[in-house]
């Protein structure tokens, strides 16, 4: 009796390889930043009334500071200065409490169901952190508006302007991702705002958005120098108004905290969902 030849296994649908899992990634990233823009576009109102609270730092302690003199920036004019902290400190508050966004979605049972799709945590929490650095570049553009209406000096190069993108994204998910890990440890919305609201203004007056960094008390400035924001602050600063930046710095540590941050946002997942 003739034994029929077998055929190679075909590969699974569940494993599609890494390069399969590459291109599903990166579908996923694009996806969940298209869905911010549809979010956007339906809601342009969001963008207004979160522009009120960086509009208040340019028009009233911008202002004011720069008429007293208290601060001292060299050359540089102190509305100028303050610009790209400002810049930084709308994104830093729209990614912050992105975790209650992920809690939402575990409540309304979606996260489970893309936890058993083919792809990878790590691929759906970046692009959770994407979105959220689009809706930062989204937010940039009105206070970047509100900057040059008052007179704010920024550079005209169109690589400083992609800079400033790249800096806003890498910034965004950061603290995009630093909110998904706090929510996969309190696992609570009511717990999440409590300590985003805790650490908001902490991280924001140990960073280099309002004042030089050889003004603070010594304890400050080693808090500073672990603290993504001031490099942030510092990329967006010399990027916009070109004051002294260590751009390869800047971006190094950006990516790098990012890159931490995803992973470790992406190993919580799984506990979001079971708690």
């Amino acid at each position: 009796m003739s034994v029929l030849p077998v055929a190679p296994p075909a590969a699974s649908a569940e494993d599609p390889g890494p390069f399969g899992t590459l291109a599903i990634a990166v579908r996923r990233v694009a996806t969940m930043c298209l869905v911010e823009l549809q979010r956007l576009r339906h809601d342009r109102s969001e963008l207004l009334t979160r522009a009120v609270q960086p509009a208040l730092w340019l028009l009233v302690f911008g202002q004011v500071f720069t008429r007293i003199h208290a601060i001292p920036t060299g050359d540089t004019p102190y509305l100028d200065y303050l610009a790209p902290g400002i810049l930084a400190q709308s994104a830093l508050f729209i990614a912050i409490f992105y975790g209650i966004q992920i809690i939402w979605e575990r409540d309304a049972g979606v996260l489970s169901k893309l936890l058993v799709t083919p792809t990878p945590r790590i691929a759906l929490v970046a692009a959770k952190a994407f979105a959220a650095g689009i809706r930062a570049v989204a937010q940039a553009v009105v206070v970047l508006v509100l900057a040059l209406v008052l007179g704010v000096s920024l550079s005209p190069d169109p690589l400083h302007w992609l800079g400033v993108i790249a800096a806003l994204l890498l910034g965004s998910a950061f603290f995009c991702c630093l909110s998904i890990t706090i929510a996969g440890l309190v696992l609570s919305r009511d717990r999440l705002m409590g300590i985003g609201q805790a650490i908001t203004m902490p991280l924001f007056f140990a960073s280099n958005a309002l004042y030089p960094v050889e003004l603070m008390p010594g304890w400050l400035q080693v808090v500073n120098h672990v603290n993504p924001l001031s490099y942030e602050v510092e990329a967006l600063r010399g990027l916009l108004v070109g004051t002294p930046a260590r751009l390869w710095l800047d971006f190094g540590v950006l990516l790098v905290a990012a890159a931490a941050m995803i992973t470790i946002a992406s190993a919580l997942l799984p506990r979001l969902v079971r708690g």
